[in-house]
């Protein structure tokens, strides 16, 4: 119950700070992709169930209040979360490579859909605009931030799991 509400409190702090604070901080009218990060982080960290289902919520909240067809962001984030959870045996919480390539292929991988899902198929066709003037800026500014969230995602984890251990452990004895 405890790992539901910290994820719930880290969906909400980032949802919040990428349509509020990033937004003011935003280059050429871009940010950075702090939901992808909690997803693809948790993904991989904590496995393909909790990655499927943190990237649905983070989706859904998307789609909720940003989305011009419901569920759209919300599956993409899933299959994202999933992904990522595929990894969860390569993870090792001292190397930042792997969460870096993920994070990084994540963002990419998530504005070509969105590319082709919102713009291509409505008939939009200036591919290489927005390529050079939103999926690498934003890739780019997903990745300076995603040095500093990472780190604290990965304590908070840490701390989760001692936390989940030692509860374990009183209730063996």
């Amino acid at each position: 119950m405890r790992r539901k509400i910290v994820l719930f409190i880290i969906i909400a702090v980032c949802f919040l700070l990428q349509t509020t604070l990033f937004q003011k901080l935003s280059f050429a009218n871009i940010g950075p992709n702090l939901l992808i990060i909690v997803v693809s982080a948790f993904g991989f960290m904590r496995g393909k169930k909790e990655g499927l289902w943190i990237g649905f919520f983070c989706g859904l909240l998307i789609d909720i209040f940003f989305g011009f067809y419901l569920g759209v962001y919300a599956l993409l984030y899933m299959y994202i979360g999933y992904f990522n959870g595929m990894f969860q045996k390569r993870f090792y919480p001292d190397d930042i490579k792997l969460p870096m390539i993920l994070i990084g292929s994540s963002d990419i991988i998530c504005n070509l859909v969105i590319y082709f899902i919102m713009f291509l198929m409505r008939g939009r066709f200036q591919f290489w605009y927005y390529l050079s003037s939103i999926i690498i800026p934003e890739f780019v500014y997903t990745m300076v931030i995603t040095i500093f969230l990472y780190f604290i995602l990965l304590k908070i984890n840490q701390n989760l799991e001692e936390h989940e251990k030692r509860r374990a452990i009183k209730f063996e004895l």
